[in-house]
């Protein structure tokens, strides 16, 4: 390229933003020249492709540019000699498409857990997990530490039922050693038609052995949010994973509720929840905000940054709210944890989060295939980023199993003024039948008190909204307004 060439693309070629336009011309030339690369051909032409290839590639001719693209030109060649020396000298006869995609996959995975390649078929998968159903054992996964470990398992699954739990590393599934398993890999071993087994072998904390796990596959549900109230006027809502419906209904819940009676409080269950769509997380903070930045993302490029703000909203809700999290809540749940703590909207309670702040685009490719890749890091209003550390709970309240001696317990004093004989009556029959008439709701009730008994947090976040409100702290009603 002469100096008059050099000028010319150098006045063209401007620093570019990162986006899948961009990105997608790189692309189909690299599936254009496929057949060029591939094909068995002298060293030198093969160089030469390569070289030609990157030379028509949008680039900055700075200066400062010039080593890094010298030192890529030399790792283009080593790369170049080791697929010759395979496709030549290779015991068997090679699959030169299944060499290349293995060379993306440990590109990218050289870069951090969650960036990764994501084939046709994968691809086609990941939109299905946040638009429509999928079949699988429901849990979270992601590399840590070199290891395929458990994020979280998603509530009334499989993998919930089983009992596996946030952290459990996955030694093997179906016998085969995880270790050198990318994540899509392992991704598609644990899903699979509805009704067939897959077994895992975990190793778990505080287990001297491994334990194996059989599960069986099934259609991993759609409802991201559940809903019930745990008593007059206080609604407990859970989220287990950022949907695309997720906003729309968790709105649904809240209406629901007021429809029957005014609310004076309200628990946002956010535990075991991996995360999701960005978008949604940022909505559903934004029901409970009414101003103020709910989170920010920070790229390699400024220009990129983003900034999401609170909106007013139609129905200004003023309830107190708990939000329960621990080290199974990640990412999206995390943004909505952080918003509502910065701005004094909720107490946070539970245990650390996972810490996971970092996002990922998913940017399409011409041939159907998608690269999943960590373009930036997110903050909190306050302007930390939980990246590694976590959002740290304003009160730390571990989960605590019930034992079997509570749960089995028989009550020992449950003899009250009306069990003793000759006892005095209170006069009014019509309060003494109104008390001793069964309620349509008895179910629903004994399955609440069930709950609570098993969960230490959500009795602790009930007991706080009940105070706040005894305390006056709180507004006693909430209605629509």
């Amino acid at each position: 390229m002469n100096k008059k060439n050099q000028k010319s693309v150098g006045a063209q070629c401007k620093k570019e933003q990162f986006t899948s336009n961009n990105l997608q011309p790189f692309f189909s030339v690299l599936t254009e020249m496929r057949p060029l690369l591939f094909q068995r051909q002298p060293m030198k032409k093969l160089l030469l492709t390569l070289v030609v290839l990157f030379f028509i590639l949008p680039f900055s001719l700075h200066a400062e540019d010039l080593d890094e693209r010298q030192q890529t030109y030399k790792d283009l060649e080593t790369f170049a000699n080791v697929l010759t020396l395979l496709q030549q000298h290779y015991v068997d006869k090679i699959d030169t498409n299944a060499v290349m995609i293995g060379a993306i996959n440990g590109m990218l995975t050289s870069l951090d857990p969650h960036s990764s390649y994501l084939r046709p078929d994968d691809f086609k998968e990941l939109q299905e997990e946040t638009k429509g159903s999928f079949s699988g054992i429901g849990v979270e996964i992601t590399i840590r530490d070199g290891i395929l470990t458990a994020v979280s398992p998603i509530e009334g699954t499989p993998a919930f039922q089983q009992g596996i739990e946030a952290g459990d590393q996955i030694i093997r599934i179906d016998g085969e050693f995880t270790k050198d398993l990318g994540l899509m890999e392992a991704v598609k071993k644990l899903r699979g038609k509805k009704g067939t087994e897959v077994t895992i072998t975990i190793h778990r904390p505080g287990l001297q052995e491994l334990k194996d796990f059989t599960l069986v596959r099934d259609v991993i549900p759609l409802h991201s949010v559940k809903s019930m109230q745990l008593e007059p006027g206080l609604l407990y809502v859970r989220i287990t994973n950022f949907q695309a419906t997720t906003t729309r209904d968790v709105r649904k819940a809240l209406n629901k509720a007021l429809k029957k009676q005014p609310l004076t409080g309200v628990v946002l269950d956010l535990r075991n929840n991996p995360g999701g769509l960005l978008d949604q997380a940022v909505k559903v903070s934004d029901i409970f905000l009414d101003q103020g930045v709910i989170v920010s993302t920070r790229g390699r490029n400024s220009d990129q940054d983003m900034i999401f703000e609170a909106h007013r909203n139609s129905e200004a809700f003023t309830f107190p709210m708990v939000v329960l999290v621990n080290g199974g809540s990640a990412s999206a749940s995390e943004i909505v944890a952080g918003a509502l703590q910065d701005h004094g909207r909720a107490i946070v309670l539970g245990t650390t989060t996972f810490g996971k702040g970092s996002v990922q685009t998913i940017i399409p490719m011409p041939n159907g295939a998608g690269i999943r890749l960590t373009t930036a890091r997110y903050y909190t209003p306050s302007g930390d980023s939980i990246q590694e550390t976590g959002i740290t709970p304003d009160m730390i309240v571990p989960f605590q199993e019930p034992s079997k001696e509570t749960t089995d317990k028989k009550k020992l004093w449950n003899i009250r003024e009306k069990d003793l004989p000759k006892h005095l009556t209170n006069g009014d029959r019509k309060k003494i039948d109104a008390l001793n008439r069964p309620k349509q709701n008895d179910k629903d009730q004994q399955k609440i008190k069930q709950r609570l008994a098993r969960d230490n947090q959500l009795r602790t976040a009930l007991i706080i909204l009940k105070s706040l409100n005894i305390a006056g702290q709180a507004p006693k009603e909430e209605s629509r307004k």
